[in-house]
């Protein structure tokens, strides 16, 4: 039997992007931590393209997760619903961690475009906030959801957002977890630091 999406077509072009969203933000991480640990041994600047794609196009599929929204039929939000944490009343703790922890993936992955004026060590440690954001993302797609509770969507996310956790882990609990304080890899003198390294790593 057909069934026209026509009526439902942005609220399913909101739930797709989200989903690609999650996925996306969590390979960058996870690539983002593990060239940031001594794991790859000095060949993390070869990862560097595959991390800034992945980064840029989590950040393009959080824009679209949240724009896509604005044409649904059955929630009605306005900018500031999408836009602004706690102006929506639909589910307003959910939607609000969605909001704070998108505009925190974007802000914080294109900081790298700043990060001289902002200084690589303290650009560093700002930086490392970029995990708790995907943290929030994840929490909120668990909550927030449609397909939260389908087996399908917990073994995809289970399977993107396993490692990303375990990296944190090594990262925050393992030895020799970081290269040198403010170098970032790909950075050194005749590296390949001038390239844009955005949301991911933290």
């Amino acid at each position: 039997m057909y069934t026209d999406p026509t009526p439902h077509l942005f609220w399913i072009t909101s739930r797709a992007a989200g989903f690609a969203a999650l996925v996306l933000a969590s390979l960058a991480v996870s690539l983002g931590l593990l060239m940031s640990t001594r794991l790859l041994k000095g060949k993390a600047a070869d990862l560097r393209a595959a991390h800034e794609a992945l980064s840029l196009s989590a950040i393009v599929a959080i824009v679209v997760h949240a724009v896509a929204l604005l044409g649904d039929r059955f929630l009605h939000p306005s900018l500031a619903d999408i836009a602004v944490p706690f102006a929506s009343s639909y589910k307003t703790g959910w939607m609000t961690l969605g909001i704070v922890s998108g505009w925190g993936m974007i802000a914080l992955g294109l900081s790298y475009y700043a990060r001289r004026s902002i200084g690589a060590v303290r650009w560093r440690k700002l930086h490392r906030l970029t995990a708790l954001m995907w943290l929030g993302g994840l929490v909120h797609s668990l909550g927030m959801g449609t397909d939260a509770g389908q087996v399908w969507f917990i073994a995809m996310t289970a399977i993107v957002a396993i490692p990303a956790l375990a990296l944190l882990g090594i990262r925050i609990f393992g030895p020799g977890r970081v290269l040198q304080p403010g170098r970032v890899p790909g950075d050194e003198p005749g590296g390949a630091g001038h390239r844009l390294r955005p949301a991911g790593s933290a």
